[in-house]
């Protein structure tokens, strides 16, 4: 669920995408992970983080429907 973005990586997450959330600004300067601030854009940020998150919980979601058809 790591990803780059405005020249840092991101993990996307709850706490990420909450943390965008929260923010009232439309930019503001985080830490990536690598503690490397970075300014970005709220919204691109978190239009990322959640399309990310939300494709990998799908995945998830597929893969545990299979393994519970073949109980």
């Amino acid at each position: 669920m790591l990803f780059a973005h405005a020249g840092g990586m991101w993990r996307a997450g709850p706490e990420l995408i909450v943390l965008l959330h929260a923010c009232p600004e439309e930019q503001v300067v985080l830490l990536d992970l690598y503690e490397t601030p970075i300014k970005i854009n709220i919204l691109d940020l978190q239009l990322l983080a959640h399309s990310h998150w939300q494709e990998q919980m799908n995945a998830w979601l597929i893969e545990h429907e299979q393994l519970n058809k073949k109980r």
